[in-house]
């Protein structure tokens, strides 16, 4: 069980009550939210098939996402688990076609339970106690042909970037999750490649692409400078995200992941049966 001091849920789940404003400066009030957003602008339209179908956006955070489905002509539905933080996004939104609902994400078959052709669960996972279970759950909301676009923090770009720094022994001991201790920011959960790869599997889903989120940034030796550098760096991302090898090293792992049509040659898999193993 989590300690009194710790912001962590019952469930063991990082959520970010308290944490609004260190979460907003942190990751989109610098360069790295900037090229965050900006890949997604570019790259969502392009990774998905969107037709104006309704979209759940699952821990929608200060609602960034879901503001940019609902300009796009989505009915948005938002569930963020931090009363804090949908506040935020309520206030954002104000006047778009969202509907806002303060849950978990182990609470969508209550609170959300499709079935929906479309959900986005971005930076997410790497903040719960058992992301496989919650890749489970989102699987079984998706309709047949439904599509999942899945963004997770990328367990070997945190190893990578923790021996660019220096911290050669926490890279050799693979000690690289955050314990969600106080005010810090690193996920509990970090993601790698396989394990995004073997889950979707287990629970039928189909990979259809995958794309590195700042695949350059998050290395530099120094602060990016003036507005030209600034340009540079988003189109050496963007021509490199979805390039290899350089996508593996994206600080996050965008994905687009579709449940078969019903008839196809193989049946999703429940939640029970995606967490029959033990995690890793």
């Amino acid at each position: 069980m989590p300690d009194s001091s710790s912001p962590l849920s019952p469930a063991g789940d990082r959520h970010f009550d308290g944490l609004a404003d260190k979460f907003a400066d942190s990751l989109y009030g610098a360069l790295r939210g900037e090229l965050r957003l900006a890949l997604l602008d570019r790259l969502l339209p392009e990774l998905l098939d969107l037709d104006d179908q309704p979209l759940l956006d699952v821990g929608g955070g200060l609602g960034q996402l879901a503001g940019w489905f609902a300009a796009r002509g989505h009915a948005v539905t938002l569930v963020e688990p931090s009363g804090e933080m949908l506040e935020r996004a309520r206030r954002a939104l104000a006047g778009a076609p969202v509907r806002f609902v303060e849950a978990p994400l182990q609470a969508l078959p209550e609170q959300a339970p499709g079935p929906w052709p479309l959900i986005a669960c971005h930076a997410v996972l790497e903040w719960l106690a058992d992301p496989r279970a919650a890749l489970a759950t989102l699987a079984d909301r998706l309709a047949p042909g439904g599509q999942l676009s899945l963004m997770v923090f990328n367990r070997d770009a945190l190893r990578f970037s923790n021996v660019v720094k220096g911290n050669l022994e926490k890279a050799l001991a693979d000690r690289l999750e955050g314990q969600g201790r106080r005010r810090r920011l690193t996920p509990i959960s970090p993601l790698t490649h396989a394990q995004v790869v073997a889950w979707s599997a287990e629970c039928g889903l189909e990979m259809r692409a995958v794309a590195g989120i700042r695949v350059f940034h998050d290395y530099l030796c120094r602060p990016v400078g003036d507005d030209t550098e600034r340009n540079r760096l988003l189109e050496l991302e963007w021509r490199y995200c979805r390039a290899e090898p350089h996508w593996r090293l994206g600080r996050y792992l965008l994905y687009t992941l579709v449940r078969p049509e019903t008839g196809g040659s193989e049946a999703p898999r429940t939640e029970t049966a995606c967490e029959e193993e033990p995690r890793p």
